[in-house]
């Protein structure tokens, strides 16, 4: 009887585990459909599970309307501590990967746009072609993000936008700038600049950050640093909507200020032409960043290793 009454002890404590996953995930997808379709399972079976955990806590933990699912207060408390905790719950698990031939499971990241556009492409076939029981799941979006409440595993960032407490390994190449360009056609109609503040006479292509924060040109040449905050046609959201501002800086609408690794294609098909290349910043390159817990899981580690022995140069 002992036995049997701590067996259904610990078959509670696994169901409520499960059933503070299932919120999580639909909390985060905003709705039952769409956490169903990432996590394949069905919508009902979700909405049973999260309506099971409110009962026994006594506290509903989601607002539902017909067009969307939101945390309540309470919900979104809960939601900021699930992530850490069930983190370290999944590491501890995950230890058994090391008994298997090769690791196993999912590794989520969220990365920057440009991270998935100029460092994953030549990362991520060699790595999943190497470890074929690891599902990738990667987030890229521009805005600041705790990785842990978010659900991932690990994060890549640049060095001035790293989180404290976090263990950073290069990614990436080391050193890159950031690159302006125009098409040749319009540098023909409007000049081609001699100096950064010949910017504030042509039309320039901006990008401004969800926060609103739009990063003002910068360039050094010679110990001398120019910021300048030019003005032009187009003001795009930083992220995928850049290549919207590449498409019209390629039709000759204006210039364009991008990382040179973007624009280098485009270089050598010359349908665009460098502008102020000697004024081109330098900085370094991206890091993977991950959470310093003593339980790192298979398929981080397994990614930590493997970016480890690549070669950027």
């Amino acid at each position: 009887m002992a036995q049997s009454a701590q067996a259904v002890r610990k078959g509670e404590q696994w169901r409520r585990i499960w059933d503070l996953q299932a919120f999580m995930a639909v909390a985060r997808a905003g709705g039952f459909r769409e956490a169903a379709r990432v996590g394949g399972v069905s919508a009902s079976s979700l909405s049973e599970t999260v309506r099971r955990l409110e009962s026994g806590l006594g506290v509903r933990l989601l607002n539902r309307t017909t067009r969307s699912v939101a945390p309540t207060e309470a919900g979104a408390r809960l939601l900021d501590r699930l992530g850490p905790a069930l983190g370290e719950v999944e590491a501890a698990l995950d230890v058994v990967n090391g008994f298997r031939g090769r690791p196993a499971g999912t590794l989520r990241l969220n990365v920057p746009v440009v991270a998935a556009k100029l460092v994953l492409p030549r990362l991520l076939p060699p790595f999943l072609a190497a470890y074929p029981d690891i599902r990738l799941e990667v987030t890229a979006e521009d805005s600041f993000v705790d990785i842990l409440a978010s659900g991932c595993d690990a994060g890549i960032r640049y060095d001035e936008r790293l989180e404290q407490d976090m263990i950073a390994v290069p990614i990436g190449p080391r050193r890159q700038r950031f690159a302006t360009a125009a098409a040749p056609a319009y540098l023909d109609r409007r000049g081609r600049p001699d100096h950064p503040r010949d910017l504030l006479h042509h039309a320039c292509l901006r990008g401004r950050f969800a926060s609103g924060f739009m990063p003002p040109w910068e360039f050094e040449r010679d110990g001398e640093v120019v910021s300048v905050e030019p003005t032009g046609p187009l003001l795009v959201s930083t992220g995928t909507a850049m290549a919207l501002a590449l498409d019209v800086a390629v039709a000759g609408g204006g210039i364009v200020s991008l990382f040179e690794d973007w624009l280098r294609p485009y270089f050598d098909d010359g349908r665009l032409e460098p502008v102020l290349e000697p004024w081109w910043q330098e900085f370094s390159g991206p890091f993977l960043y991950y959470p310093g817990r003593r339980l790192t899981p298979a398929p981080l580690r397994a990614f930590i290793d493997f970016v480890g022995g690549m070669r950027w140069d």
